[in-house]
């Protein structure tokens, strides 16, 4: 059984209450490397997703639902990270399509687009202390479970897992990109916030999927 417009509709509910539950929390993160205002912006952005999201019109495909994300990101949220996820969002929406069923291959395929438009946008890599720290090996866990012949919760999990502990892996780093760049080895000992957000967004899908699932 594939995932279709109520996994949409389910992450992003979830992904609302993650973000204001950890709104606080991520900002704090924020301070520490950054402006300080990551929480406030993604509880800001995906409140206006919410709204978007109580008149999706009827037979609105995934693909089409997740663009609505992307393009409400990317003109309500402020700081780098609206355009960074949004471009996420939007890359991974046009990987799957007008598809209504996705299966393990959409998943891989949405994460992988996403990624790759993160890294696009921030011209980042993997041990830069952002949001791809947690993004790519997100993207290998789901490529490496699809592979298993997982469902595409299975693989939707698989991802936030690696995501979560992607997302730890940025406290010993030195960052290369953003304002923490600035920071140089004072940035040393805190999460990346970008990574952070992502690994609850992650984390939201896959508990979403398991939902629709069962």
């Amino acid at each position: 059984m594939g995932l279709g417009i109520e996994w949409v509709t389910s992450w992003v509910a979830n992904t609302v209450s993650v973000v204001s539950q950890n709104r606080v929390r991520l900002s704090e993160l924020d301070r520490e490397i950054g402006d300080g205002d990551h929480g406030e912006n993604l509880d800001r952005g995906f409140s206006a997703v919410r709204v978007k999201f109580e008149s999706l019109p009827e037979g609105t495909t995934p693909g089409a639902a997740l663009k609505l994300v992307a393009t409400t990101l990317i003109s309500t949220v402020g700081g780098a990270s609206g355009p960074l996820l949004g471009t996420a969002y939007l890359k991974g929406s046009q990987a799957i399509g007008d598809s209504t069923d996705l299966g393990a291959d959409d998943v891989v395929a949405f994460l992988t687009a996403a990624r790759d438009g993160v890294v696009m946008r921030g011209k980042a890599a993997v041990g830069d202390k952002t949001m791809v720290d947690a993004w790519t090996p997100a993207v290998d866990a789901a490529a490496a479970a699809a592979t298993e012949g997982k469902a595409p919760a299975e693989v939707l999990r698989a991802a936030a897992r690696a995501a979560v502990a992607g997302a730890e892996s940025t406290d010993p780093l030195v960052a290369h990109k953003g304002r923490a760049s600035y920071l140089g080895e004072r940035a040393v000992g805190h999460r990346d916030p970008g990574a952070e957000s992502s690994s609850l967004l992650l984390i939201a899908a896959a508990d979403a999927a398991e939902a629709t699932e069962s």
